[in-house]
């Protein structure tokens, strides 16, 4: 990444970097900086991200500004800027950084521009750092493609977005639906479901969460869950049930089964079974 070393001088400094190996144009960073101060530098894309705790303090746009925790930092693409620690004990802050040509495939709008490089508002600042965090730990293409979108949806009431054409009315979406069910245990892409509908990526994205009110990711895991549910029922281990449905392992099963249904999988079992 321009303008941000990959090893930091302090111990008390440190950050992390992680790429989409399946989805170019988008980097995600995340760091606790106390000593270290940025040198002014750019970045290619957009920086979006958020104060966990922590005040930063940097030069943007030839003017000071501080971000304070629970805030959200807004960067337009080869801006300089630089920044350091306002307060002693540091601050931790999640980004991404996501070249312009992947935001307008994204989100189907190009031309996309902030004019407040910081926004005090907790409640997308919180929002925006969870997303960031499940990006990080997303290791799907399609839930990663997905909570890319919606990440992007959350910061895009603070942008200038360009008016433009409405797509049109949504397709129709069986034959993805039929996919999903037919490919539980799969790791899915985007591309993948976005040619069974015959469209681009990002474009059948957008037309799905329109008429599903979600994102094909979380419609498949809607269904691994039906699915896991009903293998429950007919008695198979939880342990191959999380195989047979495409998670990681049983603890993912049993978290993901607690969620949406508000027991384990063993307790429902047992209930069902009498055991």
């Amino acid at each position: 990444m321009q303008g941000v070393p990959s090893q930091l001088a302090s111990r008390q400094d440190a950050a992390e970097f992680r790429l989409a190996a399946h989805r170019s144009g988008v980097e995600l960073y995340r760091a606790h900086i106390v000593r270290h101060a940025f040198e002014p530098h750019t970045h290619d894309g957009f920086g979006l991200g958020a104060i966990e705790s922590g005040v930063e303090r940097f030069r943007y746009r030839g003017a000071e500004h501080l971000a304070p925790p629970d805030s959200v930092v807004l960067m337009n693409p080869d801006e300089l800027h630089t920044g350091r620690a306002e307060t002693e004990g540091g601050w931790h802050y999640r980004m991404i950084y996501i070249e312009p040509t992947a935001m307008a495939e994204v989100t189907g709008e190009p031309g996309w521009w902030f004019d407040d490089v910081v926004r005090e508002d907790p409640s997308v600042a919180q929002r925006v750092t969870a997303s960031l965090d499940a990006l990080w730990a997303a290791r799907e293409p399609l839930a990663f493609d997905s909570l890319l979108f919606e990440l992007l949806s959350l910061v895009r009431p603070h942008a200038h977005v360009p008016r433009k054409a409405c797509d049109g009315r949504p397709a129709r979406f069986a034959p993805v639906i039929d996919y999903l069910h037919a490919h539980l245990s799969r790791r899915l892409t985007l591309d993948e479901l976005a040619s069974v509908a015959g469209l681009s990526p990002f474009h059948f994205l957008r037309q799905f969460q329109t008429q599903h009110h979600a994102t094909p990711q979380q419609m498949l895991m809607a269904f691994r869950l039906a699915e896991a549910k009903r293998q429950l029922a007919g008695g198979e281990r939880p342990a191959r049930v999380a195989a047979a449905v495409g998670l990681a392992d049983q603890a993912h099963l049993t978290r993901a089964f607690a969620r949406r249904y508000g027991t384990t999988p063993a307790r429902y079992q047992r209930g069902l079974l009498g055991q």
